[in-house]
């Protein structure tokens, strides 16, 4: 098979053969005259296509992902394992590093964010600082917490901006959580005379925190409601003759 390409006075024979070997022939204007014969381009050929590939794969080989890309997210934390409750106090998954990268990357956003929440931080937890100063009517547990994650009220886990810091900011937020202990709930309170129908009932309260959501690429703070147990109370009914 042979294909002749013209180009300008010289033209340039390209004869391939069955055995896929290259030559080339110089055509002059006054008659063809043979240049020293070519040698057979074959090698070279799949040379330069071998060559093209491999710059190809050392390219590709050498790409670099961006400086952070969101990190996935389980839908049910490692630390929720651990635990009965829905909220976790520790964590050994917790994003710190990827929670104080977006931080800084949206200061001014996030913090007129957490300046709204922080207010309501301070008076859940009543300004109390020793369970001694709180008196029961039903046997409960108190702790003044500060949770990783925890269940918001549409039941996803989330994780929650605590214990980081960026450009000076520590960001801290807390809840009380007053639980009753294990029997209490349903029985009768303890400290009411047996003249009144009592019942021990566990009572929840909702929080704001603001969290951090790995699968939203462009801002990814929000503030979202949390239901966390406040009280074991005491509910008194009718006296009883």
């Amino acid at each position: 098979v042979s294909t002749e390409l013209a180009v300008s006075a010289t033209t340039f024979l390209y004869r391939a053969t069955s055995s896929s070997s290259v030559d080339f022939i110089f055509q002059f204007s006054d008659g063809p005259v043979h240049s020293h014969e070519i040698q057979t381009m074959s090698l070279s050929y799949h040379f330069l296509i071998l060559l093209g590939m491999g710059v190809v794969a050392v390219m590709g080989n050498n790409y670099k992902a961006p400086y952070h890309q969101p990190k996935y997210e389980p839908e049910i934390p490692a630390c929720s394992k651990n635990t009965t409750k829905n909220w976790c106090l520790e964590d050994s998954e917790y994003p710190a590093y990827e929670v104080v990268y977006e931080l800084d990357k949206h200061y001014e956003a996030v913090v007129a964010l957490y300046k709204n929440v922080v207010a309501e931080t301070a008076n859940s937890v009543d300004t109390l600082s020793k369970l001694e100063q709180e008196t029961y009517l039903c046997p409960s547990e108190t702790s003044y917490v500060q949770p990783l994650r925890a269940v918001n009220t549409k039941g996803k886990w989330r994780v929650i901006i605590n214990k980081v810091e960026s450009y000076g900011i520590k960001y801290a937020q807390h809840a009380r959580i007053e639980e009753c202990e294990d029997d209490a709930a349903g029985k009768v309170c303890p400290l009411v005379p047996t003249c009144y129908d009592s019942k021990c009932l566990q009572k929840s309260i909702y929080h704001r925190f603001l969290v951090y959501d790995p699968t939203d690429y462009y801002f990814p703070f929000a503030i979202e409601t949390f239901k966390l147990p406040a009280s074991c109370a005491c509910f008194v009914g009718a006296f009883k003759l």
